[in-house]
């Protein structure tokens, strides 16, 4: 096979980390007995604490708060329990190319033309993603104002259930001392922690290749206080001003498989709240659908009534760009997802992965979605929407032959920019929670994030030519061949520029990606408050990725994860002093 045609096989990894995605037939929840189908429960019910979305943050703190409280969590996705194979590492590009509107993900397109997913499955992201588990760092810890030794328990609480140390091969090393040989120093081995240098980071992928997930968390409830529902749609929250300064939440709507409405609110006692963990795109999205968010875009949609003018509700919406070069190998490569980072000086975190098998058939059938979405979306287009061209993709299924199917002999090394400093917005598209809302992350807008991106694709491709990675590159292949192989992949719906291959700044625009580490929208000091409370609401909390100022580490999860239970301690210390103090009285 020659290197001109290798490039068909690049769209393998580009699938791979663009794509989110699984259906299964409906099945018993199973596995614990405290998840059930929403279609089993009651029509109104009352807990201590509800928890809007069983994701990343949300089964964390769901397992914390049951030790000492009744609590009900809301998903709107299924188990990743009724198909656990599904989600081991040898099936990793089958589950994601599966955007189907029942799979585990949901695909939404930004509006700077770059493919997302949002994970509708209880572990959300957790369940779908490439498996890295890097804790942050100090000055992150610092900065979040959050107690270095409940933090150090928090983590170590999630790490026994869901962190390993992963069988680095040849690849991986190659990558690694790569890394080393062009300077990124020093080498900090295997660790969980950001440190600048090379390192060998986590995974939540066992020895057999089990993936671990936040879901795992729920392991530490308390079955008798724990109440799980799945296909769970919470349409809005609910809210009183009776007698009171300010508006409190006390209850939620959400609707089940068969459509029908439920009611659950919480316990008449003092110090119950209702916390959203939804996501960064699910959070704010739903505290707009609840009347709380900008008033005019409010109004605009007819949702009434407006119970609190929130500006900046939606608002400073990132998403850390990323951007990769695919190196065809000579030799076989393993199969293997992101284990080694460099943790640069510059900002960039430089990973790879290597290995996958490539079929035209989901492939084709991923952007077969990714075509359908964009017809649907023609119609519900806001008045900041961009035109998003799909010629990319239909000059991509030209060139490949519908019977292709092999492994690649590959490797992706991408490129991650820190923080990012650029800054979006999220608005709503219309009042169907179902939907996905308008979102743009304007990546590149700052000069400072481009900048990042050209230091860290510069390291790349001095990766590439370093003599420990020489072994897995052609000796033929020219750095603008390589660069190329991206620019002819429909990667975003982006415009391509004849520079790109000559021009990196030019290069990182064009073939941006996501990494899905996208954070924002209910940011601590603009909509919550530093313990997570909704700045003029009682009875209210958001605890997810929503609330990041920027991305935590080279990997977020374990840093959500972490911050379930931690708040979940937090909250229920609270808890404990404010009883005690009452029985005293």
């Amino acid at each position: 096979m020659t290197f001109q045609i290798l490039w068909l096989f690049s769209i393998v990894f580009i699938v791979t980390f663009i794509s989110n995605g699984l259906c299964f037939p409906d099945q018993a929840a199973g596995y614990y007995s405290f998840t059930k189908d929403a279609k089993l429960a009651p029509m109104f019910a009352r807990f201590d604490y509800i928890i809007i979305g069983g994701g990343t943050s949300g089964c964390a703190l769901a397992a914390t708060l049951s030790q000492n409280a009744s609590v009900l969590v809301l998903e709107r996705g299924g188990s990743p329990y009724d198909n656990p194979t599904a989600t081991d590492i040898g099936n990793f590009a089958t589950t994601l190319s599966n955007t189907s509107p029942k799979s585990w993900s949901q695909l939404f397109i930004s509006e700077d033309g770059v493919y997302n997913t949002r994970a509708r499955v209880l572990g959300g992201g957790s369940v779908l993603n490439a498996g890295f588990y890097t804790r942050a760092g100090d000055d992150y810890v610092k900065e979040a104002e959050w107690k270095s030794d409940e933090v150090e328990a928090a983590y170590e609480w999630v790490e026994e259930k869901v962190a390993f140390q992963p069988p680095v091969m040849g690849w991986q090393t190659a990558l690694k001392d790569g890394l080393l040989e062009v300077g990124e120093f020093p080498y900090n081995g295997f660790t969980y922690d950001h440190i600048n240098g090379t390192k060998i980071g986590g995974t939540i992928f066992d020895q057999a290749g089990h993936r671990h997930t936040a879901a795992n968390l729920l392991e530490y409830a308390n079955p008798d206080t724990l109440a799980v529902y799945l296909h769970a749609t919470v349409h809005k929250i609910l809210f009183t001003t009776r007698g009171r300064p300010r508006p409190k939440a006390y209850g939620v709507i959400f609707q089940d498989a068969n459509g029908v409405l439920h009611k659950a609110e919480l316990a008449k006692t003092a110090m119950n709240e209702m916390i959203l963990s939804a996501g960064a795109i699910g959070s704010p999205q739903l505290l707009m659908l609840s009347g709380v968010g900008p008033m005019a875009h409010l109004t605009a949609h007819g949702i009434k009534p407006v119970v609190l003018d929130h500006p900046m509700v939606g608002q400073g919406m990132g998403d850390n760009p990323m951007n990769a070069i695919f190196i065809p190998s000579p030799t076989p490569v393993e199969v293997s997802l992101i284990q080694v980072v460099g943790i640069t000086k510059y900002n960039s975190y430089i990973e790879g992965a290597s290995g996958v098998i490539f079929s035209y058939s989901w492939t084709r059938n991923y952007f077969d979605g990714v075509l359908n979405y964009l017809n649907e979306m023609q119609t519900s287009r806001t008045n900041t929407s961009t035109t998003l061209s799909t010629q990319s993709i239909t000059d991509f299924f030209k060139s490949v032959h519908p019977l292709l199917s092999a492994t690649t002999k590959a490797g992706l090394i991408l490129q991650k920019v820190a923080g990012p400093v650029s800054r979006g917005h999220l608005e709503l598209r219309n009042t169907n929670p179902n939907d996905n809302p308008s979102v743009r992350f304007n990546y590149y807008q700052e000069p400072e994030d481009l900048k990042e991106c050209v230091e860290g694709i510069t390291t790349i491709i001095k990766v590439v030519n370093s003599k420990a990675f020489s072994k897995f590159k052609y000796r033929d292949a020219t750095i603008h061949g390589l660069l190329d192989l991206i620019l002819r992949i429909p990667t975003n719906l982006r415009p391509r520029h004849v520079t790109s291959a000559f021009d990196l700044k030019q290069f990182c625009i064009d073939t941006v990606m996501t990494i899905w580490h996208y954070h924002g929208g209910c940011q601590v000091g603009r909509v919550v408050d530093k313990n997570y409370k909704v700045l003029g609401i009682d009875g209210l909390r958001v605890i997810d990725g929503s609330t990041f100022l920027k991305s935590p580490g080279t990997n977020p999860q374990a840093t959500v994860m972490m911050l379930g239970r931690y708040m979940g301690q937090k909250i229920l210390r609270e808890r404990e002093a404010f009883h005690k103090k009452d029985g005293e009285a």
